[in-house]
Order: structure tokens, then sequence, then C-alpha cells
């Protein structure tokens, strides 16, 4: 897909819906980099490769260097949480659990959605704030050209989604019939029209791709075994149960600590498959399923990518942008505060990973997660639909933590302090044109 021109067409069809937006060079690089993220699964490649492009637009209409090399960090990393593809995370996992890979799909695709929410929503409030403009848009593709050109490559995306969701065949069958699509639909148009040389050049990076997944999950294998063998990861679940003193929200915490540390020094499938055999049983034990258990070590085994002091994504942005790495660590931090907290959402709110769940309570969990999104990101950036004051900030993280668990009391707080800040605001600006219109 990517010696193809998938990179391109994500990026060109980015542009074509956001550019032109309000800070739309930041927008793009959310979209294009969530694009091409959940196909590479590589966070820093997926820097270098969408960050060439979108770093210097986002520079160029205004932000900041660390500002720009965090959104194109943070929205790389996210590639990895999104389907339908989810880097090689998704298939991990469904072996790990041996549940079908569909069951993955459909328990990460909301939590996935609200994390870029949150960055999108951040990017806005930086942009309307700082009144940074988006580009003109005769300078942009158009989508009806993109899809035009380059439309026909998502017909392997979707190819491998009915194979692997509907179709019932296995993931390596599902995965060698893409390839074979893929090569055929490059070549209905010129501009994806690829060379036998060029064939051969993706079957070489492939397998170079998968050596580096395979070595890595094969020496974990062993610590797995070993741990599984030897009692470890049981005593270390019952001491993070133990110090947590059967308290939930401890246990989530001395978790999200785990992974994060071990996501500092390992790729994150091998931090993920060591988390999920140590810190998941835990989880487990307390009554969270077993899906929402992983999912949530696998949140923070990505967040590693973008924490200081070992944060790759960021570097490597902020080595394209330059900018301070260590800024831009931190700001990416900021950026990513949703994601952060995403996961504890899901783990008190199952329904977000669409399991068990009706029609109605699930679309108010997603409504309130979203509302709670909005007040984090308001909370970071010091503005809603004004700038807000040190106690409004506080007021509106509040609210966002109280969206985070789904009873129908907390809710109401939350939406309670949403609309205190709304009146609040409301009140101000009609005091300022009062005072103006006297002037």
């Amino acid at each position: 897909m990517n010696k193809c021109g998938m990179g391109q067409f994500f990026n060109d069809i980015a542009n074509a819906l956001a550019g032109h937006t309000k800070g739309g060079p930041a927008k793009v690089a959310v979209l294009a980099s969530g694009f091409l993220g959940s196909i590479n699964g590589s966070a820093v490649a997926n820097v270098v490769t969408t960050g060439t492009f979108t770093i210097p637009l986002m520079k160029k209409t205004g932000y900041s260097k660390e500002f720009a090399g965090s959104v194109e960090a943070t929205a790389s990393v996210g590639g990895q949480l999104l389907p339908p593809i989810m880097g090689a995370a998704a298939f991990v996992m469904a072996e790990t659990l041996g549940v079908q890979y569909g069951e993955i799909i459909k328990a990460a695709v909301i939590p996935a959605l609200i994390y870029y929410l949150g960055i999108i929503i951040q990017v806005q409030m930086r942009a309307t704030k700082d009144n940074l403009l988006g580009l003109p848009k005769d300078q942009l593709p158009r989508v009806g050209q993109v899809m035009k050109e380059r439309g026909h490559l998502l017909i392997p995306i979707a190819f491998l989604l009915y194979m692997l969701i509907w179709s019932g065949k296995t993931v390596i069958f599902s995965a060698f019939w893409t390839i074979v699509v893929t090569i055929v639909v490059a070549q209905l148009r010129p501009i994806s029209r690829m060379s036998v040389k060029d064939i051969c050049d993706a079957f070489v990076a492939g397998a170079k791709s998968t050596v580096s997944v395979a070595i890595a999950c094969a020496c974990v294998g062993i610590i797995v075994g070993i741990c599984g063998l030897t009692g470890f990861a049981l005593n270390v679940a019952n001491t993070i149960i133990s110090i947590g003193h059967q308290n939930l929200f401890l246990t989530l915490l001395f978790t999200m600590v785990t992974c994060m540390i071990l996501g500092m020094v390992l790729p994150s499938i091998p931090s993920y498959l060591i988390t999920a055999t140590i810190a998941a049983p835990a989880l487990v034990e307390l009554g969270i399923p077993a899906i929402a258990a992983h999912m949530f070590c696998f949140y923070f085994a990505m967040f590693a990518n973008l924490t200081p002091p070992v944060a790759l994504a960021a570097f490597a942005a902020a080595g394209l942008s330059g900018g301070n790495p260590m800024k831009t660590g931190w700001q990416s931090v900021k950026l990513a505060l949703a994601g952060f907290i995403v996961p504890y959402m899901f783990v008190y709110s199952q329904q977000l990973l669409l399991m068990d769940v009706d029609f109605i309570s699930g679309t108010r969990v997603v409504i309130t997660s979203c509302i709670g999104v909005v007040l984090i990101g308001a909370a970071v950036e010091g503005y809603l639909f004004g700038r807000l004051n040190p106690v409004l900030r506080v007021i509106s993280f509040g609210a966002a933590m109280m969206l985070i668990d789904s009873g129908a009391i907390t809710d109401l707080i939350g939406i309670g302090g949403l609309f205190v800040i709304i009146l609040f605001q409301k009140f101000v600006a009609a005091n300022r044109n009062g005072k103006s219109t006297a002037a």
C-alpha cells in the first residue's frame, strides 16, 4: 500500500478536507498521520513520512516549532490505536486474547476517535485563540480530483476489512489475498501503477518490517513464558492489587506507570505484550473484561512514545521542526492529555468499547465522553468560546473528570460545570459589550 502511493493519497485527501479551515495544516497533520499510522503501525516512521510535509506547513501558518512537532507526534502515535488495521497491534492482541479480529476493531474504534477528537479540539482552540488561518483553497487539491486519481486505492482496504470481519478467513489468508488485490488495483491507473521492481521493493520492505516485529515478539515470548512458568506474572499482578488495596483507580494508576516505564525502553508491541502478561491479570481479577484490560495496557504502551525522557516520536518530530526535543515531548503530553484519560473512560464506561451495550446508553456515554474531551481541551488551552481564567480552567478540568464515570449523577455534575463556564463567558461578553456601547 505504501509503495503504490497510499501515503500521498492520505496526505492529499487530508489537505482537500481540512487544509482551508482555521489552523488547517495542523488538522491535515492529524488526519493524514491517523490514516497512514493505522496502516504502517510505526509512530516514528509515520512522523518522518507525513511530518516532512505537514510540519513546515504548520510553522508557515504560525504554530510554534514545538507545537507543530507535537501535533505530528501525537497524531502519529494514535495511528496504532485507530482501526481498521492498527499496525500489527490488533492482530497480536487478537491472537493473545484468542478472539476474532473484528472484536478488537469494534472495541477500539470509539476510543480512537475520541483520542483524535481531543487533538483536533486543541488544534482548533489554539488556532482560534491565536487567529491562525488555513491555506488558500487554490493551493489545495480538490476532494473529487484526489478521489478520481487515487480513490481506487481504498479498494484493498475495503477488501481486507471484508476478509477479516465478515468472511471468517484467517489473518494470513486475508493478508495474502489483500496483497494480490493491492497489486491488481494499483495497475488500474498510471499514477499508482507499480513496475516489477516496485513490487519486489515492496516485498523487501515488508519482509524487513516483519523481521523486526518477529524478533521482538520472539524475545518477548521468552519473557512471557518465563513469567508464566515461574509465577512471576501472577506475583506482580497480586502485588499491584495489594498495593492498590483492591481499589480500581489505584490499580489502574500503577498499571499505567508500569506500562509507560516499559514502553520507554521497548518497542510498542513488545511493551504491550509484557505489560499485558504482567499487569492485565490484575485488572481482570478486579472484574475488568479482558479486552478492556488489554486495551488499557496497549494505550499506555503506545503513549510512552510521547512521554519524556524517552519520547521517540516526539524527538523525531522535533528533529523535523527544529524545536527543542524535551519541550516538544511535554507539549505532546499536553496535546494527548485526552488520550491519557480515554483508557480510564473505557474501563469505567465499557460501553465505549461497544461491549454489552444498547443504542441509547451507548449513545449517551459517547456524547458525554466527547463533551469531556472538549472540556479537557478547554482546560489545557485556556479557551472555549473565549479565553478562560485559571478558575474556569480548573472547573473545566474537574467537569471533564466527572464525565469519565458513566454514572448519571457524575454526568449531570460535568454538564453543570460546562453550563457554568458558558454562562460566565456570556455574562462577561455582555458586560464588555455594554461598556463599549456606553463609551
